[in-house]
């Protein structure tokens, strides 16, 4: 029988935060900071700083420079692939999946239902593939919808033929993103962007992936909620653990336990991968915390975009801020304090704002 390693919630938290580079000891590549994250995020959202851009910040400080990870887009260094910015390495290990799209065996209704909608489109995507084929890489402004059965939707995406298709041939493997941002993002044929490497069978894909997530976790579930493209567990990867308090089993790195930590403040995208799993940030951290920015203002705790105060091992608090560009300021309305700040508390998240004001190019602004 494996050896189940016992940790306290303090000893969970520290292997979490290490593996996700916001110890003292920061990271200084960018490429090899995203390729340990596993991820990295693409979410538009600009109340402060794009997320990519912000989790970057997190590790690397005010040294980073936004146009480095564009220009790593670009270059090829890095792919984005379902919304996210990965090492071209972890390519390989979705496209045995692209290839046996929209799944293999009985399908479920709404996956017949996509396949048949590609289907009676097929001309429109013989026309995309064509004309990247010919002149990509392309912007989708480039592109011509010539769907003739329209998407449907009972959300914001209905009758947006162009952008469904787009996304159907990523995930089919024949389009991927060749760089850009946003809404300047370009496409092209994804075997001139996806790197020649063998591509394993679909279930060794999927356990080397679960360690890939593991070793940028830390620590997570065996199981967890099914997500279409990142999961938050970790199947049977690494070892098994029992955190101290919480029910269950957990699988830990194995090369993070009995590891040195110094922590340090961190500001936390609301998207960042050591608050992803909301579950996992109130068992291992008992942090109270939702993204306010969908709800009334009348009806916020915390704010808009309120940014996740790391300290040392603990989550202590929410920043509320909101950059405004057009007069130089980074606005702080307050500093939510879930536990008493010590003098080094302030000192240190202080000492964060003014960095993320100078990374932004703003002056700071606190609440009169």
């Amino acid at each position: 029988m494996p050896t189940v390693h016992e940790l306290s919630r303090a000893d969970a938290r520290r292997i979490a935060v290490r593996a996700q580079l916001l110890t003292r000891e920061r990271p200084s590549d960018l490429v090899e900071t995203v390729r340990q994250l596993s991820l990295l995020q693409i979410e538009p959202t600009n109340a402060i700083a794009p997320s990519a851009e912000l989790v970057l910040w997190s590790r690397l400080g005010s040294r980073f420079d936004p146009q480095e990870l564009w220009d790593a887009v670009d270059e090829q260094r890095l792919i984005e692939l379902h919304q996210a910015l990965r090492a071209p390495e972890d390519i390989a290990l979705f496209r045995a999946e692209m290839a046996e799209w929209p799944g293999p065996g009985d399908l479920r209704e709404w996956q017949e239902e996509v396949r048949d909608w590609v289907r009676a489109n097929n001309d429109c995507r013989r026309d995309i593939l064509d004309r990247l084929r010919a002149d990509g890489p392309l912007p989708a402004s480039e592109l011509s919808d010539t769907c003739v059965v329209p998407w449907r939707s009972s959300g914001w995406n209905n009758n947006r033929n162009l952008r469904m298709m787009l996304d159907k041939l990523v995930q089919r493997g024949e389009v991927a993103a060749a760089g850009g941002n946003g809404r300047d993002r370009l496409w092209d044929l994804a075997s001139r962007i996806y790197p020649d490497d063998p591509v394993p069978p679909v279930e060794e894909a999927r356990r080397l992936r679960d360690q890939r997530r593991l070793r940028s976790l830390g620590i997570a579930r065996a199981k967890g909620p099914k997500l279409p493209f990142e999961p938050v567990d970790v199947g049977e990867s690494g070892a098994p653990a029992v955190v101290e308090g919480v029910r269950g089993q957990w699988r830990v790195d194995p090369a993070q336990l009995a590891q040195p930590f110094t922590g340090r403040a961190a500001l936390l995208s609301p998207f960042d991968r050591l608050i992803a799993d909301r579950r996992r940030m109130d068992e291992l951290f008992e942090f109270d915390y939702i993204l306010e920015m969908y709800k009334p203002a009348g009806a916020r705790m915390w704010g808009y975009y309120a940014l996740p105060i790391l300290y040392g091992d603990r989550l202590v608090g929410k920043l509320d801020a909101r950059a405004d560009r057009k007069e130089g300021e980074l606005r702080v309305a307050a500093v939510h304090r879930d536990v008493p700040f010590t003098t080094a508390m302030t000192a240190a998240v202080d000492r964060e704002i003014a960095d993320l004001a100078r990374w932004l190019g703003l002056e700071v602004v606190l609440p009169s």
